[in-house]
């Protein structure tokens, strides 16, 4: 609902000059706040009742660039200013910590990740924009990476091994 400058989702006062994005990210701020969420679902669910409807891959972007952190518990706000982007880990970083194996299955790639880790490294290759990826879908343990074609993954592939380690 619109009024003058200004827009209300779910009982907040926006200005308008404030992006979608700014509001998203306030909200998971909010909502992280009052404790960790299990999952990115979860965290999907719960913005969607405050009015915002997202995709996984957007979420994906979201928690790389709050720089969220994943534990037992869940997502949670990590510590520190947020400011220090040397403080980011590096996508070579996240597959050797993370990564156990990659297969290929004609233009997708099943990347087998350690308990919890597939989506915080989905979330490093969606943050990469690598050309060879046409998206991603993380479980828990399992990565799917859909490339336009087998050339492509079979490129990917060898790159992805090599951070493997």
């Amino acid at each position: 609902m619109q009024s003058g400058n200004c827009l209300r989702i779910v009982g907040v006062v926006w200005s308008k000059k404030t992006t979608m994005k700014q509001q998203r990210h306030t909200v998971i701020r909010e909502l992280l706040g009052k404790g960790s969420i299990a999952s990115q679902d979860e965290l999907r669910k719960k913005l969607a009742g405050r009015g915002f409807y997202v995709t996984q891959a957007t979420l994906s972007r979201d928690i790389h660039e709050l720089r969220l952190s994943k534990g037992p518990d869940g997502y949670s706000i990590a510590n520190g200013n947020g400011d220090d982007d040397d403080s980011l880990p590096e996508i070579r970083d996240v597959l050797h910590s993370f990564g156990l194996e990659v297969r290929q299955a004609i233009n997708q790639l099943v990347l087998i990740t350690t308990t919890g880790g597939a989506q915080p490294i989905a979330a490093g290759i969606d943050y990469e924009d690598w050309p060879e990826v046409v998206g991603t879908i993380a479980g828990d343990d399992t990565v799917l990476i859909i490339c336009a074609d087998a050339e492509q993954a079979n490129k990917l592939k060898v790159r992805i091994e090599d951070h493997i380690g």
